[in-house]
């Protein structure tokens, strides 16, 4: 060995050994604080100084960050360093990593580390094959695979990040987020490790108990199991698939509800609610929707249109109730009708029209105090019509185009075959006006008759017979011997302007001209931690210094996703 590389040799023996520190110019250099065994290779490792431990192992010192290993190729005019073995980064209190191999460049303070990197602080552990660790930002990041796990989760990805400053993660490709009570799979996701709340960009399933959620941009509470989906949302629900622009889910409160464009599918009876603002009540297996509500039901193959102001469901499955409020009206191909309020019962299978009721079939008007439709519970067909009250039909003459066929009576009750109103009893007190014809459609004279029954029978929802039960009295008169005011009959009000004709007919301009919120965060980020921080920091108050409500209520013209309870 020549006389300078003895030199060298005992120079970096003593300085190490003794733990004195290397001249640091300008703040940067990487210090030696115990370089144990000296040595050089400059075949293999041009300009690097060998160290490598004896009972102790090698450890330098750089920016408040201590490092230890077996051995150490040390570049000290680039301020760089390789570690090798058994290797453990120490910086403050706070973070630890541990590793086989690590490159360290002291000039923009990057360390690259791998074979079996653990990171760890006081309340997260980072697993990973290779991590880079940027001290000068305080970020770590992987690219191949790794693993975190904290007090509540354990996640794993492909692509992962570490913000140290906020305690933040960002996860990209393939994350998994696994718990006891739940677990999360998503393209892309951020976590905090103080607040536990996630945060999901990119198609997100999350995955519980008693729920499945996805969306394509949504927030979660991982604590409380409590979160919401402003892209493309779905909660499976208590036998209900719930969809919508936002949609809003809490565990604890057992309870969902979701805003603009609203879906809910009633999974075993196959109905389904559209809305603009929904509720879901888990415990009372209710669901609560308006603004442009509307229940959709299958009916012998053809669906029917149900409509209130507000729409309200309760009752387990197969007794199900369901209620529409206030202007209620509803529409299938060959029947609608309006009134007041609707109420169905899945067990009775009875539909009562309440307040002023009004049903159409076909050219028909039907009306009376109070009306009821009966479903068969066994082939869920409609059965059987009851008018009770002031019962009284009316169809506009389909050849005069000028009067009205009509008949009254106390009560009427009409049977239905094959979903087709054929048969109608009219009883008590009835009356009938009824234009009558040749083969020729020529117009034979006008029927009006008392009598104590009359029995109708329909053919394509047209009156085909008429039959008049118990002494009937009356006569056919020539349309010139009945003037125009004895053409109608007592109580004779005609609401063909009323009638619906389509299933988009069931809403009114109120309904149609609906301005609907924006739901904030589509667009934009959604990082409500981010937006705290940044507020607190504006504000000099703590880094968690504002509560999520106060939070929320600086912003009170932006809907996130629904939350305000409406009990049913």
């Amino acid at each position: 060995m020549s006389l300078k590389k003895i030199f060298l040799y005992l120079s970096f023996t003593f300085l190490s050994g003794i733990g004195v520190a290397q001249i640091d110019v300008g703040g940067k250099q990487i210090n030696i604080v115990y370089g144990a065994n000296f040595t050089k290779d400059e075949a293999q490792y041009p300009g690097a100084s060998i160290f490598s431990k004896d009972e102790k192992q090698v450890q330098f010192e750089h920016q408040g960050a201590d490092l230890w290993c077996d051995i150490a190729i040390f570049y000290q005019k680039e301020n760089k360093l390789r570690a090798i073995g058994n290797i453990r980064l120490q910086q403050g209190d706070s973070v630890q990593m541990t590793s086989g191999k690590i490159d360290y460049d002291g000039n923009i303070k990057l360390a690259k580390a791998w074979e079996s990197v653990v990171l760890q602080n006081k309340d997260m552990t980072l697993k990973t094959d290779t991590l880079f660790f940027d001290r000068e930002k305080q970020e770590s990041f992987y690219n191949h695979y790794g693993t975190i796990v904290d007090s509540a989760n354990t996640l794993t990805s492909r692509i992962g990040r570490y913000f140290m400053i906020p305690k933040k993660y960002q996860f990209l490709d393939r994350v998994h987020v696994e718990n006891p009570e739940y677990t999360i799979d998503s393209e892309q996701l951020d976590y905090y490790q103080t607040s536990k709340n996630a945060y999901m960009y990119g198609p997100s399933t999350i995955l519980g108990e008693t729920y499945k959620i996805y969306c394509e941009r949504g927030f979660y509470d991982t604590k409380i199991e409590q979160g919401y989906g402003i892209k493309n949302t779905r909660i499976d629900y208590n036998n209900r698939i719930i969809e919508g622009d936002s949609v809003y889910f809490d565990k604890t409160t057992e309870f969902a509800s979701a805003t603009n464009n609203i879906k809910v599918t009633d999974t075993i009876n196959k109905g389904i609610i559209r809305a603009h603002y929904a509720e879901v009540f888990k415990a009372k297996d209710s669901v609560f929707a308006t603004k442009r509500a509307v229940s959709i039901s299958l009916v012998e193959k053809d669906s029917l249109y149900m409509h209130g102001d507000t729409l309200m469901i309760t009752g387990k499955p197969e007794q199900r109730i369901l209620r529409a409020f206030r202007n209620a009206k509803f529409y299938k191909t060959d029947l609608s009708g309006k009134c007041d309020s609707i109420h169905f019962n899945q067990k009775t299978g009875v539909t009562q029209l309440i307040t002023r009721p009004v049903i159409w079939n076909g050219e028909n008007q039907m009306t009376g105090d109070s009306i009821h439709l009966l479903s068969n519970l066994e082939t869920e067909k409609l059965d059987s019509l009851k008018v009770l009250n002031n019962a009284f039909i009316i169809s506009l003459d389909s050849i005069s185009k000028t009067g009205y066929n009509q008949a009254k009576g106390k009560d009427l009750f009409g049977k239905f075959i094959e979903n087709e109103l054929q048969i109608i009893h009219l009883i008590k007190n009835t009356e009938v006006i009824y234009y009558m014809y040749n083969d020729k459609n020529e117009l034979i004279g006008i029927d009006k008759t008392i009598c104590s029954a009359i029995e109708m029978t329909l053919d394509k929802n047209e009156i085909e017979t008429i039959t008049f039960i118990t002494n009937p009295d009356g006569d056919v008169f020539p349309e010139t011997e009945l003037p125009e005011n004895s053409r109608k009959l007592k109580g004779f009000i005609w609401r063909g302007d009323e009638r619906i004709y389509t299933k988009d007919a069931i809403f009114d301009d109120d309904d149609n001209n609906i301005v609907l919120p924006v739901i904030r965060g589509i667009e934009n980020p959604i990082d409500i931690d981010a937006e705290e921080q940044e507020r607190s920091k504006n504000e000099g108050d703590p880094v968690n210094g504002i509560p999520k409500a106060n939070a929320q209520a600086a912003r009170p013209n932006e809907t996130k996703g629904a939350s305000k309870k409406t009990q049913p």
